[in-house]
């Protein structure tokens, strides 16, 4: 082993070991935090300790935290993970540490985490080289239910059942039967099937969780298929993969839609999950007596169909409610007026003039093809919107996944880390994503283009994470924009829309043949409240974002309402924390906890 490498292991056994005598004898003693922990550190707990998500600030909290979560979970010791990445030197938001991955048991749970330690000097000794050192983030994170374990690698059916009984149903006999639901209902009913249904269907069948995706559209895949035409991926293939089944090593980097779509099917029938399209839930009410829903489908084959199940999951990311904004006058414009999600192809559109309104992802991608396909476009500004040249700025976030690890330990890395620290980290990618895109930016400036950087500088994801938009990945409309081939006006400068387009305050008319309002969606909780009443909705309160918070709201855990979760973001967000989301599900069924209580 390498002097610099066997230095991070002692050192890292030298923490754990220590870690090890402070629970054994004197957890949350003053002495304890101050052996164990900077003053400013953190500990991020995912279900490995605690059954839920949170995240503890301070190192006196923290050990405090400890004393008694460790105790509640039968937690004896914590250990070196020998079949992670060994002990070693990183540099995380700004901050040189060492890295070291960690394992646990608890009374029902084998957990792992990651523990990064800094050294402090000590301030007894006179002499300034010798250090002492202290953890400066901890987390702990659940991996699996003992005796639970998923149905995966030795774990997994043998099959003998479907291909040796030859006077019986065979596997798709039977896989016909499971999904029809006539003689049963699922345990687990989750809406919407895009990247965070099917894996928290996945994750949920493998741990033996009967459960039913159900989808308005046509076709599994629909919800990527039915977008616009000229559709792809905005971040690379690497961070994009769903739970069990990697994208194949000769995918092109960025994914198209229909590519993405036809996938989606696949992943669907080889990961043996129950989908039902043409589906949508109309109403569903709780029965807090016997534990579980009423739910009230509307499909395709059966018309209205009613099942009960004991967990509902919203997975419709946002609320699928398109956000139309109030313009009086818009009423008067004769020709479509069309939400971003009713948009489909530029080339309907050759030769003519559409207004689009909105800067975000959408609004960008629509003017650029309409331009591509020979229309005359005129974006409307609404607000600030932050620009990121999709390579490599936008790919800035993403810089561990390409160092040489498996996803699933990347991925873990990526999930260890204290909100306030992302953000510190993100903020230092906005600024070198400033710096290299300086040209871009200056020249959307020069047009009149008002840029804005997220909420003290920290960029698109928190962007993303706080009001889930507001921020374009630059594949060519920035620059169409900036060189003026894409006209830009500020909404503060329309007087009002006419029969054939708009009026501008200074008299000018822009006609228009379309116009095309790329301005996102509701909220969750209208969708929420639409479907299971304004009771639900409020008692279950704001979904996403943080509030005061360190952690999403109301995401991948235990809500107020008993049996309804909710699993949303991007395909790496939904990878990630469907494991657990699925893990509490299964924790519930088997009794090992308990439910919230209304």
């Amino acid at each position: 082993m390498h002097p610099e490498q066997r230095k991070c292991f002692d050192v890292a056994l030298e923490w754990t070991a220590l870690f090890n005598r402070h629970l054994r004898t004197s957890f949350g003693s003053s002495e304890c935090y101050s052996a164990l922990f900077l003053a400013e550190s953190f500990w991020r707990d995912i279900l490995g300790l605690t059954w839920t998500l949170k995240t503890i600030s301070g190192g006196n909290n923290i050990v405090a935290a400890l004393r008694e979560d460790t105790a509640r979970a039968g937690l004896s010791e914590i250990a070196l993970d020998d079949n992670a990445s060994p002990p070693q030197w990183v540099k995380r938001a700004d901050t040189e540490a060492i890295e070291a991955f960690i394992k646990f048991e608890t009374k029902h749970t084998v957990g792992a985490g990651i523990v990064r330690i800094c050294p402090v000097k000590d301030q007894t000794k006179r002499t300034s080289d010798i250090q002492q050192w202290r953890a400066w983030t901890f987390f702990t994170a659940i991996d699996s239910l003992i005796g639970f374990e998923e149905n995966t690698h030795l774990n997994r059916p043998t099959g003998e059942s479907y291909s040796r009984d030859f006077q019986g149903p065979n596997w798709l006999d039977k896989r016909l039967a499971a999904a029809s639901y006539k003689t049963h209902d699922p345990d687990v009913l989750v809406v919407g099937g895009g990247q965070a249904g099917l894996a928290i269907a996945a994750r949920l069948t493998q741990l033996g969780i009967d459960t039913l995706i159900v989808d308005k559209n046509r076709r599994i895949g629909d919800n990527w298929r039915n977008r616009y035409h000229a559709l792809t991926l905005h971040n690379q293939l690497h961070v994009n993969h769903l739970p069990y089944m990697p994208f194949p090593p000769t995918w092109p980097t960025y994914i198209p839609k229909d590519m993405l779509a036809l996938w989606f099917e696949s992943y669907a029938a080889a990961m043996e999950l129950n989908f039902w399209t043409q589906c949508e839930v109309t109403k569903a009410s709780y029965d807090n007596k016997a534990k579980r829903w009423q739910v009230a489908l509307r499909t395709a084959e059966d018309g209205e169909r009613y099942i009960s199940p004991r967990h509902v999951i919203m997975a419709t990311g946002v609320s699928g409610i398109p956000n139309l904004p109030k313009i009086d006058s818009l009423s008067a414009f004769k020709g479509p007026a069309l939400h971003s999600s009713q948009y489909h192809d530029g080339e309907d559109w050759s030769g003519k003039h559409a207004i689009v309104i909105g800067c975000g992802n959408s609004g960008h991608d629509i003017s650029q093809d309409l331009y591509s396909s020979g229309a005359k476009v005129t974006m409307i500004q609404r607000s600030p919107s932050l620009v990121v040249n999709i390579e490599p700025s936008a790919q800035f976030p993403y810089k561990l996944y390409e160092e040489e690890r498996g996803t699933d330990e990347c991925d873990f890395i990526t999930t260890s880390m204290p909100t306030p620290l992302v953000k510190q980290a993100h903020r230092h990618f906005t600024k070198a994503a400033r710096k290299t895109d300086k040209a871009l930016l200056d020249g959307l400036e020069n047009v009149g283009f008002k840029l804005d950087f997220g909420d003290d500088d920290t960029g698109w994801q928190f962007k993303y994470l706080t009001r889930g938009g507001g921020y374009y990945f630059n594949v060519g409309c920035s620059d169409l924009l900036a060189a003026g081939k894409i006209d830009l006006v500020q909404f503060d400068q329309v007087e009002q829309f006419t029969d054939h387009g708009m009026v501008m305050k200074d008299g000018h008319k822009i006609d228009a043949d379309i116009v095309i309002m790329a301005t996102g969606y509701k909220p969750q909780e209208y969708l929420v409240s639409k479907l299971f009443g304004d009771a639900i909705a409020e008692r279950v309160g704001p979904i996403w974002g943080f509030g005061d918070g360190m952690e999403l709201r109301n995401m991948y855990c235990q809500t107020e309402q008993p049996g309804l979760w909710f699993i949303a973001g991007s395909f790496a967000q939904c990878r990630i924390y469907s494991k657990y989301l699925a893990l509490q599900i299964k924790a519930l069924e088997e009794g090992i906890i308990q439910p919230q209580q209304p």
